[in-house]
């Protein structure tokens, strides 16, 4: 069997010409100066979060026992840029799979082949297109995520490769290497730390089925007016929250919104995908339930700049309190087989969008 070359390339930076955000994706608009006020604060910051890691994240876990509180508001208010990388391992549980599974990844790209191969390389260019370390075609970011999916998808054939999944990839390559990106996307969907992901992207995506049914149940008990003005126009989730769940906000929201939001998934896991959810859409409340059909799909699908901002649409999230009522309907859910009563609307009565 001929052997699959593995490159030994690490995220970074590509020369380019055009302007681009601090995250690397070319934009129009002229970078604002740093205000050296919050420099130094995000400075201060930083230093916090090394005390509380450790070197190479040696204090993790035990600062976690200690002070999970502490813990859990630093993670809201946002883990510094410099240190997401290492911080998302460690709140996986990715790092430990890594320690314990010494060489499969190499083995996983080099040796084997898979039978989504083809899929992934036409996938590919689709996958964050505006960044420079993902625009060189077969350049190392390409070659990188190609890796990536291929790997999974021999380590887990039932699921092999799903189109969602290259954005996943994606996020976690731009903060660690291949290897990394790898078995943090095993601990997400072999649920290392919280319940398995794989549901989202199995035959049928079963999984993306639950959570809609699951939302729209938490829209209407939050948000009555607006569950009845859906119902009327017959708009349910799948019209326009599928991606927020299969890709975890990852394809179309601001990237600095979709880190923000990653920093929390994967420390408190998929409830802030629905917290998320419901603030989106209490924060354009009053003018959702005036829509119309057609006017209502594109809302949804296009929330405006403001709505963007996680200083102003977190705490809105994490002020909403799902805990307790998404187990609730969760166990529900799973009682009736899968079919609850809400299942035939969410599948059927759907107007064509154009």
């Amino acid at each position: 069997m001929e052997k699959k070359i593995i490159d030994d390339y690490e995220p970074g930076p590509l020369p380019s010409p055009r302007k681009m955000d601090r995250f690397g994706f070319l934009k129009q608009e002229i970078n604002n100066p740093p205000d050296g006020l919050a420099k130094g604060r995000e400075e201060r910051r930083v230093r916090k979060w090394r005390k509380m890691i450790g070197v190479g994240g040696s204090d993790w876990k035990h600062y976690v026992r200690r002070k999970p509180h502490v813990v859990k508001r630093r993670i809201r208010k946002g883990i510094p840029d410099c240190l997401r990388g290492l911080v998302w391992q460690l709140i996986s549980g990715s790092r430990d799979l890594l320690l314990m599974n010494p060489g499969v990844y190499e083995q996983l790209v080099i040796y084997e082949t898979s039978a989504s191969e083809l899929d992934i390389i036409r996938d590919i260019s689709r996958t964050f297109p505006s960044h420079v370390f993902f625009q060189q075609r077969h350049g190392p970011g390409q070659r990188s995520l190609y890796n990536v999916l291929k790997a999974y998808s021999v380590y887990d054939r039932d699921v092999g490769y799903v189109q969602g999944m290259g954005f996943l990839a994606g996020l976690l390559l731009l903060y660690m290497s291949e290897e990394d990106a790898f078995w943090l996307l095993v601990a997400l969907l072999k649920g290392a730390v919280h319940a398995p992901m794989e549901g989202l992207y199995q035959v049928g995506l079963p999984l993306v089925q639950q959570y809609l049914c699951l939302f729209d149940l938490l829209m209407k008990e939050h948000m009555p007016k607006l569950g009845e003005h859906f119902t009327q126009e017959m708009i349910n989730p799948s019209m326009y929250a599928s991606q927020w769940f299969i890709t975890v906000f990852s394809y179309s929201f601001p990237f600095h919104l979709a880190l923000r939001i990653w920093d929390v998934f994967l420390y408190e896991g998929v409830k802030i995908v629905f917290k998320v959810g419901l603030a989106l859409l209490k924060y354009r409340h009053d003018d959702l339930v005036k829509l119309p059909f057609e006017k209502l799909i594109h809302a949804l699908r296009n929330f405006p700049e403001d709505a963007m901002d996680p200083d102003t649409l977190l705490p809105m999230a994490y002020s909403i309190k799902v805990s307790r009522r998404l187990e609730e309907l969760k166990q529900e859910y799973n009682k009736k087989d899968g079919k609850p009563s809400l299942s035939t609307e969410i599948k059927g009565n759907q107007r064509q969008v154009q």
